[in-house]
């Protein structure tokens, strides 16, 4: 028999620590939405063409950024909730975006996916924390979710075939959408499916995304029913390439054969099954395939340039073996975000599991033999028209079922817009007794018409919404108080009305109490709209008065921003006084530690700047990608970049920004 329980998993673990308190008013490096070559975009399909680039994020609004993290790991227990039957044993992490952690053949032993055996959160997230490995489901915008490391609702339901189904379920604030995962296994099978809908109760049409990303040993070969794809790397050119090699290059359905970390966005035929395997040595491994609506297939591979090793022991721990993903999504690339319409909602069923074919043939190099061999061998043992039956059951009859008991609890956030909205969505109930202290002072202005009154200090912390309903409340709330303008600017910046959100925190400003909150945004402004001088002095300001507060949480996360926007304003002075100022334990972090070599370099100390690379440092939340360590070193000296700062990922050839 099927049987979901709950169970405690023990990893060694980075705790996440408290999220930023300052709103996230940009991206996260300001990186903006990545850009395609008029060139390359002319050589691409037509409806692919149209949703390159559709509605990209200005910001990370309504959420927080996670960078509360380190590199220190402890003994932790991870609540999770196993589903398991004579075949397969699948461990799902609630609490860290619904993430399955393993999924253990029981037959053979072996883990299908690559399993972490750290929980190590990097800044991958468009919000920052996320951790490598097992399945993850990404919904929101381009990149990995901002749900990565938060909590889902979880309950059991009936599934199609009366056993147990394990939902989870939750609001996607990026986009403001609600969305369910059911995943079972029914009796004596040996392939998880997971059914995934998501909704739009708008009255309007919000772009969609969705990309299910599952790592695997990368020491396997990758293949999928495609004789080319779109190759993406980090020099952010797209272009059309030949599986599996491209011309002069190396077969890169084998990770390992290929030295730089790429995109490769399958180009799958229209009317053909969606798969993807990443099959071993002796022909066996996992298989993924999926109905049509999940389109998208994809490749990622770290490579084995210096950089992207550094990666892979920067997310787990040193000495073990890598990873790849395959992935599984709603458009051809992640470049897109096809729209959903009002009112409506899409659904589909994905199926995990193993799959074992002729290892001869499958790694032969007739490459059209071997993934024809591959299908075959998944057609026997999954019949496409086996899947497509299974997600009419689903639909039919267990979508909307009610679910029992929650065994985990997600955020109140769902539960604040059903109450404000009065959506109804059955099957994912978002109950007022979901409501939590975050949520408070929202059902305040939601049903007296104003909000608390609050120190400025204390309402910065509140998340603000800021969907048009939220705006609408804040603009008529009474009265309006520092902290109402400061929340109503948050909602307008959020809504691309940048003069007048520069309006609110002005009005705000002239009567606040506690100026740090306004002035940090009014900073942001100052910079976004080409002013990085007044951006500085501002940000400067904002440290100074906080400081007076003694808030070390918060003086941290200014004096982050603050001390970088001074060094690039030629105001060396003003970001050293900030640094001292620091608590000792502070000034120790790793982030710190770089930003007091960037001062030292600044004040023309390059000795001493070069004495805090050679004594150690880790900068915890350093973003995928990064090549800031590697510019400040370049301006300290001609030697290579010690490996422990080696984190660039571009090919040769492309210049390294400066740190």
């Amino acid at each position: 028999m099927t049987t979901v329980r709950r169970s405690v998993l023990a990893l060694p673990a980075a705790p996440l620590g408290p999220d930023n308190p300052l709103p996230a008013l940009r991206l996260l490096g300001g990186t903006p939405f990545p850009a395609v070559d008029a060139r390359d975009r002319a050589e691409l399909p037509r409806d692919m063409a149209r949703q390159l680039g559709r509605a990209p994020l200005r910001t990370l609004l309504p959420t927080r950024v996670r960078d509360g993290y380190g590199r220190e790991r402890i003994p932790t227990d991870l609540d999770t909730i196993v589903i398991e039957n004579d075949h397969l044993r699948v461990t799902v992490l609630p609490g860290l975006g619904g993430r399955v952690h393993s999924l253990l053949h029981k037959p053979t032993g072996r883990d299908l996916v690559y399993r972490n055996p750290v929980f190590q959160p990097a800044a991958f997230a468009l919000n920052g924390a996320w951790f490598s490995g097992g399945i993850e489901w990404n919904i929101g915008a381009h990149g990995h979710g901002p749900l990565s490391c938060s909590p889902l609702h979880a309950a059991v339901v009936p599934a199609p075939d009366g056993g147990p189904m394990l939902r989870l379920w939750e609001w996607e604030r990026l986009r403001d959408l609600p969305f369910q995962v059911d995943l079972w296994l029914p009796e004596g099978a040996e392939h998880l499916r997971v059914a995934v809908r998501i909704r739009n109760p708008h009255e309007h049409a919000v772009p969609c995304y969705w990309w299910s990303n599952t790592a695997v040993p990368e020491d396997r070969r990758v293949l999928a029913p495609a004789d080319s794809a779109w190759h993406f790397g980090y020099e952010r050119a797209l272009r059309r390439v030949p599986v599996p090699r491209s011309e002069g290059g190396a077969d890169h359905t084998y990770p390992l054969r290929s030295a730089h970390a790429a995109d490769y966005f399958y180009a799958l035929a229209d009317g053909r099954r969606r798969w993807i395997a990443a099959l071993g040595e002796d022909g066996t491994g996992l298989v993924q395939t999926s109905t049509d609506t999940l389109l998208g297939r994809k490749l990622f591979l770290w490579g084995t340039a210096r950089g992207s090793r550094r990666w892979q022991e920067w997310l787990t721990e040193p000495g073990t073996p890598g990873y790849a993903e395959i992935q599984a999504g709603l458009a051809r690339t992640q470049l897109e975000h096809p729209p959903l319409e009002a009112g409506g909602e899409v659904s589909w069923l994905e199926v995990y599991g193993p799959l074992g074919a002729d290892p001869d043939t499958v790694h032969g190099t007739d490459w059209a033999a071997a993934r024809g061999h591959v299908e075959d061998a998944l057609e026997r043992v999954l019949p496409r028209a086996e899947v497509d039956a299974a997600y009419e059951q689903w639909r039919a009859h267990a979508a909307d079922a009610d679910p029992g008991p929650l065994l985990a609890t997600g955020s109140g956030w769902g539960a604040l817009e059903v109450l404000c909205r009065g959506h109804v969505l059955p099957g994912t109930p978002f109950p007022e007794s979901l409501l939590d202290e975050e949520q408070r002072p929202w059902v305040g202005l939601l049903r007296t018409g104003g909000l608390s009154n609050a120190p400025e200090s204390v309402a910065a912390r509140w998340t603000t919404p800021v969907n048009g309903v939220w705006r609408d409340l804040l603009e008529s709330a009474a009265p309006a108080g520092p902290s109402t303008e400061y929340h109503l600017g948050i909602a307008q910046w959020a809504a691309g009305d940048l003069a007048q959100a520069v309006r609110s925190w002005e009005r705000g400003l002239k009567n606040a109490a506690e100026r740090w909150p306004l002035l940090y945004c009014l900073a942001v402004a100052d910079r976004e709209r080409g002013h990085p001088v007044r951006a500085a002095e501002r940000f400067a300001e904002a440290y100074d008065a906080q400081a007076r507060g003694g808030d070390p949480f918060v003086g941290a996360a200014l004096a982050r921003e603050a001390v970088p926007a001074l060094l690039a304003a030629h105001r060396p002075g003003r970001a050293r006084r900030i640094l001292e100022r620091l608590p000792d334990a502070v000034r120790a972090r790793g982030v710190f530690r770089y930003l007091t070599a960037r001062l030292l370099l600044a004040e023309g100390r390059t000795d001493e700047a070069r004495a805090v690379f050679d004594a150690g440092f880790e900068v915890a939340d350093l973003r995928e990608g990064a090549e800031e360590l590697g510019g400040t070193w370049s301006r300290i000296t001609d030697e290579p970049l010690p490996d422990a700062y080696e984190f660039r990922m571009r090919p040769p050839g492309w210049p390294t920004p400066a740190g």
